[in-house]
């Protein structure tokens, strides 16, 4: 959960921008962004399509697969490079502009501060700042105070930092966790900015390389670069090319962008839980999901049938689903739980906790917890989200998710669910026993 002291406390072309308010966003430092208005009403517009990424460059649009496994376990996959190894890649080759969304920052201090994998990626921004690169970074307000020093620090090399106070706008928290290079090539992930998500958390994410993908990540993060100053309305919205594009890729997938919460989105029309009700009634023969938490209830403690419902309807169809939930999300007396003990019992539902073990050199505190966010339907589409599946986080907060259907990924993603779900770590349900007292899940 986002309250205090949780887990988650961490050439693109020249383009038009919309503003649908009476004042204009902030201009990209790249080109200037021109009224489109609103996004059109839902199913108003048809998807446009592109079949490869930044045209100017004739290069093919990439999606690649990125984990972050906590060390000392054997849920790390030899094929799949590591969050800590992508991120400053991608920096590197930042030579115009590096926008960054994040819940929050946190660096490593005292005797964990030496061997930290996020400081690779500090430094890495501090030498695309030096070499003139315009740097971005949002941050949520909840825990920017309790995480001041690493905002700090980078304001001192020179980004510019901005903090959103999401809770006054959408009611929730900027969740989603991102960045954009250039605005030619993207991450969106589980991982948040945090030392402890690179070394000691199980993550899943994606590198996408790809200008029109890059663009509709771009438009939300100049919506919320606007939002999180207090005087522009609560209408401005960023609109940049038309909605829903959907990006063809060299190893076949087709991907889109979604995004949440519904009534804050440059393009209404990708609203991320009503593609994944969609999603799930397509399905016919599995379902693999794997998520921190799972829960059928609201914050406020109404009801969220929405996901819930549509997995039974798909489970009474004879599809085979497996749930993959952490140990936080297994806790006894807590609705989350309540949630997974009523879904198990459904014909067809199976679910596992998975459990991550302590570190060897002592307590890590938020951290030995798989976090990893995406699902996997008929081993042929591949959800990879920044959401837990809680109603607050698609009605309420910011998140994201990235879609592949078809190509090399999905199935590739589902060897990853099969790899935890079987793994030693693995304990179905019903056999789980009693987890000790710890920090509140998020």
């Amino acid at each position: 959960m986002w309250r205090r002291r949780t887990a988650e406390h961490a050439r693109r072309r020249p383009l038009l921008a919309a503003i649908v308010a009476v004042v204009a966003l902030t201009a990209c430092a790249s080109a200037p962004r021109s009224p489109h208005g609103d996004a059109a009403p839902r199913g108003a517009s048809p998807v446009a399509t592109a079949t490869h990424g930044p045209e100017a460059e004739g290069a093919l649009a990439e999606i690649e697969l990125v984990e972050s496994a906590p060390v000392e376990t054997t849920l790390d996959h030899a094929d799949l490079r590591d969050a800590a190894v992508v991120w400053p890649e991608m920096i590197d080759r930042a030579k115009r502009t590096l926008d960054i969304g994040q819940f929050y920052a946190s660096e490593a201090e005292g005797a964990a501060a030496p061997t930290s994998l996020l400081r690779p990626v500090i430094e890495a921004i501090e030498r695309a700042v030096a070499r003139g690169v315009r740097v971005r970074f949002l941050a949520d307000a909840l825990f920017a105070s309790e995480y001041g020093r690493t905002l700090d620090r980078l304001r001192a090399a020179g980004v510019s930092v901005r903090i959103l106070d999401a809770g006054s706008r959408y009611g929730g928290v900027q969740h989603a966790k991102y960045f954009v290079v250039d605005g030619q090539e993207a991450f969106v992930g589980s991982q948040n900015f945090d030392w402890r998500a690179l070394a000691h958390i199980q993550e899943i994410g994606v590198r996408l390389r790809s200008a029109p993908l890059a663009g509709a990540l771009l438009d939300v993060f100049e919506t919320d670069w606007a939002l999180a100053d207090p005087a522009t309305p609560a209408s401005a919205r960023a609109r940049s090319g038309p909605p829903r594009v959907r990006v063809k890729t060299s190893t076949g997938e087709l991907v889109t962008l979604w995004a949440d919460p519904k009534g804050w989105l440059p393009d209404e029309s990708s609203w991320d839980l009503d593609g994944l009700v969609a999603l799930l009634e397509r399905a016919r023969t599995s379902i693999d999901l794997q998520v921190l938490h799972y829960s059928t209830q609201n914050r406020d403690k109404s009801p969220f049938p929405t996901l819930d419902d549509a997995l039974r309807r798909a489970a009474a169809r004879g599809v085979r689903v497996r749930l993959l939930v952490s140990h936080w999300g297994a806790r006894e007396g807590r609705h989350t739980r309540a949630s997974i003990d009523a879904l198990s019992k459904v014909p067809n539902v199976e679910v596992r906790v998975l459990t991550v073990p302590p570190w060897s050199g002592g307590e890590i505190p938020y951290a030995r917890v798989a976090h990893a966010k995406y699902m996997v339907v008929d081993d042929h589409v591949a959800w990879i989200g920044t959401s837990n599946w809680e109603g607050d986080y698609f009605l309420k907060s910011r998140n994201l998710a990235v879609v592949a259907e078809g190509g090399a990924l999905p199935p590739r993603l589902r060897q990853v669910f099969d790899h935890g779900w079987s793994s030693s770590y693995a304990t179905p349900l019903a056999s789980y026993a009693h987890v000790p007292s710890g920090p509140a899940a998020d």
